[in-house]
């Protein structure tokens, strides 16, 4: 049966597209079965992977309305062993529109029933809130990634995350457990890297991951050109930092 992964901070900006894409393309090409389930409006994810956001008729909008399935709404990607369901702007009217649906919070929970056991790992990108969309992603997965930016400010809102994690815990999904904090944009040569590294690593210990993501350029490159880092610049050393996550998660979960 294959692992939901919900990678989540509602505070924008700390990698969690970055992740998503990187961790599922290194996964995939650590010959693992991965689907990527964009639920972003931005959409960032979907054309981050070479995708047309403009020209996706099934994304993630019609999975949680439950008008197509899991299967018609997934589509391969030019990484091995990498499917994606794509999100379109149209994304951002579903937390309206299921608002006064029954059992609102577990729409993506059902919809991925049907598809779960094809995959080793499902990767879902959330949105930079803690919205409907957060909450149906929180309450599908078996675990979840926090990425923290080593920046200041890097620890505002995590105690809120985390609160929100654990009421997920209580009321909707008692097998939520959070499979790492991820440490993202570290600079060695920053003296405040590397007090939030320290920071959070005291706080945390055994909830970090030891893989650190350092700030680099292909990186930030790659998805303007529609790729991951691993099609982009396998050399690079974003390519060799999410490689060592997705081998740490392998190991972890094995």
């Amino acid at each position: 049966m294959g692992k939901i992964i919900a990678i989540a901070n509602q505070k924008g900006g700390v990698g969690k597209t970055t992740t998503s894409v990187n961790l599922a393309a290194s996964l995939g090409v650590l010959e693992k079965k991965v689907l990527l389930i964009d639920a972003d409006p931005q959409a960032n994810a979907t054309s981050g992977l070479g995708i047309d956001v403009e020209s996706v008729e099934i994304g993630t909008y019609q999975l949680l309305e439950h008008t197509n399935t899991a299967i018609e709404a997934a589509i391969p990607t030019e990484t091995p062993n990498l499917d994606i369901i794509p999100a379109h702007i149209d994304l951002v009217a579903i937390e309206i529109e299921l608002v006064d649906k029954d059992q609102r919070e577990y729409m993506l929970k059902k919809a991925l029933e049907e598809i779960k056991d094809q995959y080793d790992y499902i990767l879902i990108d959330c949105a930079p809130s803690l919205g409907l969309l957060t909450l149906n992603a929180l309450t599908a997965a078996n675990a979840v990634i926090i990425p923290i930016q080593c920046e200041y400010f890097a620890l505002e809102g995590l105690g809120k995350l985390l609160n929100t994690i654990k009421s997920v815990q209580k009321i909707h999904n008692k097998n939520l457990d959070i499979e790492g904090l991820l440490l993202t944009m570290y600079d060695s040569r920053l003296r405040l890297s590397n007090q939030v590294v320290d920071e959070v690593q005291k706080h945390f210990n055994d909830m970090v991951f030891s893989t650190i993501i350092q700030r680099n350029v292909k990186l930030s490159e790659a998805p303007s050109y529609g790729e991951n880092i691993i099609n982009y610049d396998a050399s690079s050393k974003g390519a060799s930092n999410y490689l060592s996550l997705a081998k740490e998660i392998i190991t972890k979960n094995s």
